[in-house]
């Protein structure tokens, strides 16, 4: 008989050696730290150089998250890649699986940028509890400082680079309690990381387009707004989903994107701050790699326990939001 329950049993994180703090930030732009911290609670980022790949940053995080679930890379079935920065735009998810050695996994990226991690986390849950899958490796890594305007100093002081990963397992019990999923494409002009082309003819009257990627382009003041009227909206949806109230809630772990939306969502939830996860001030914004680079921190810290209620929610271009409430480990 299979088990079609599922549980979280191992996390894993690996950021770039190189950081830069605010006060370095301000060399290249008319800034400052006070400015950044008071907006943002953004202190420092970590920036992958340029011998550093997604691929390599990933397979770190996703060999200490097979290690802490007590498991083998050969043990994994499907490895699930979720960025909007891969090395080769045809996905990195293949090369992650020849790196880790997980001959018998399937891998494939998704892409719903900084909402990718719990996306990920609820596309995995439906082939496990399907009773496709046993072992699931979840990876949320992103490479921002490749598309960020550095003289744009709206964006350039909010994003870092990261990686952080799960491993899901088929378990006697379902240790996600409930899930919400949403996207608005009406919005989606709010974030960008667009594809610009000149055209180019081939022949007379055959013309096609080629070109690249142009860097981040957001307008804040939209993205706030929405992360802070959405983002408690679809935790309470999941809440009542799950049959939970807010005080069952052990720790609210939210995309790592700003502080003030952090602060501004637990408030309007009643959640108090000593169990609001928070580590952005040292990473800044890793869009797919937040919540698991967070998670994965304060399980190595003690914090996050076995049977912890955890509310976790990603958003941001797309624009796409959800929320996910899961019981940590078996």
């Amino acid at each position: 008989m299979h088990k079609l329950g599922i549980a979280i049993t191992g996390s894993g994180s690996a950021v770039p050696e190189t950081s830069l703090d605010n006060a370095a930030l301000s060399e290249l732009v008319e800034t400052s730290d006070e400015w950044i911290a008071t907006r943002t609670g953004i202190r420092q980022r970590r920036l992958a150089l340029p011998t550093e790949s997604l691929s390599v940053l990933a397979a770190k995080a996703s060999r200490q998250a097979i290690a802490s679930a007590g498991i083998t890379a050969g043990d994994i079935d499907l490895i699930l890649l979720a960025t909007s920065t891969p090395d080769d735009l045809f996905g990195s998810a293949c090369q992650i699986q020849a790196e880790l050695g997980a001959t018998k996994a399937v891998a494939f990226d998704l892409t719903a940028a900084c909402s990718g991690f719990v996306f990920g986390l609820v596309t995995a849950a439906q082939y496990i509890r399907g009773g496709v899958f046993q072992n699931v490796l979840l990876i949320g890594a992103d490479i921002l400082s490749r598309w960020v305007d550095w003289q744009d100093r709206r964006t350039c002081v909010l994003f870092g680079d990261g990686a952080g990963a799960v491993v899901l397992q088929a378990n006697e019990s379902d240790r996600l309690l409930g899930f919400t999923l949403k996207s608005d494409g009406s919005q989606n002009h709010y974030l960008n990381l667009a594809y610009q082309a000149s055209s180019q003819e081939l022949i007379p009257g055959v013309n096609i387009s080629q070109g690249t990627y142009q860097p981040i382009t957001m307008n804040g003041k939209e993205v706030y707004r929405f992360a802070v009227q959405k983002v408690p909206e679809v935790i309470d949806k999941t809440l009542f989903q799950a049959n939970l109230t807010i005080e069952q809630i052990d720790w609210l772990l939210l995309h790592q994107a700003n502080q003030r939306i952090l602060d501004a969502v637990a408030q309007r939830l009643n959640i108090p701050n000593d169990k609001v996860i928070s580590n952005l001030a040292n990473y800044g914004n890793t869009s797919a790699a937040s919540i698991p680079l967070a998670l994965d921190e304060a399980v190595r810290q003690g914090k996050i326990k076995p049977n912890d209620t955890i509310a976790v929610s990603g958003f941001g271009a797309g624009l796409t939001w959800g929320a996910a409430i899961f019981q940590w480990g078996r």
